[in-house]
């Protein structure tokens, strides 16, 4: 099972010690603003115990987050096959940190490490980032990975109900032949 690290952060197995702070980071409603709801502990369990299920599995998937310096869980990040249902297919990056964490760079650090797994691992021809189309912060992520986007991707999320102002999503994209993997 790799561990991808960089300069502050590794992206590791998770640990029994994650489920408290991935749950209290789940029942954040400013955290899960992007999300249809908050989760319960329970959710936040059977989402690990599927997270660390794929990493075996395959080698990879969701990673933990911690901070090298301080050993802190701070959230997750990796790479995931698109879901059934969704208007497009391929491998999604993707990351969620605890509101402590944020404005520090440790989101784009970490999906930097996943998409180069990508690409240099896994030899992927291209991954792709999705979100609401409101989350700004999310999305300047994606600028940031170097990944673009075409209005012409937007759809509305099936899993998320008519009416809800988080239905309208967005895709982004970076192919293979694009990334730069000198921007670690």
């Amino acid at each position: 099972m790799p561990e991808l690290r960089t300069e502050r952060l590794v992206l590791r197995d998770w640990r029994p010690s994650d489920l408290g702070p991935w749950a209290a980071m789940n029942a954040d409603p400013v955290v899960r603003e992007y999300f249809p709801e908050v989760l319960t502990r329970a959710q936040s369990e059977a989402s690990v115990n599927r997270f660390q299920a794929d990493l075996d599995r395959r080698g990879w998937g969701w990673w933990a987050v911690e901070v090298v310096a301080t050993g802190e869980f701070v959230g997750f990040a990796g790479l995931d096959p698109v879901e059934d249902g969704m208007p497009f297919s391929g491998v999604e990056a993707g990351w969620r940190l605890a509101r402590p964490a944020w404005g520090r760079g440790y989101a784009t650090e970490a999906a930097r490490a996943a998409v180069a797994h990508a690409f240099e691992c896994l030899a992927l021809p291209e991954v792709l980032a999705v979100t609401a189309a409101g989350n700004l912060r999310s999305r300047a992520v994606m600028a940031r990975l170097g990944m673009t986007y075409d209005p012409a991707d937007d759809f509305d999320d099936p899993e998320i109900p008519e009416g809800s102002p988080l239905r309208r999503s967005v895709v982004y994209r970076l192919h293979a032949g694009d990334h730069r993997p000198d921007d670690r």
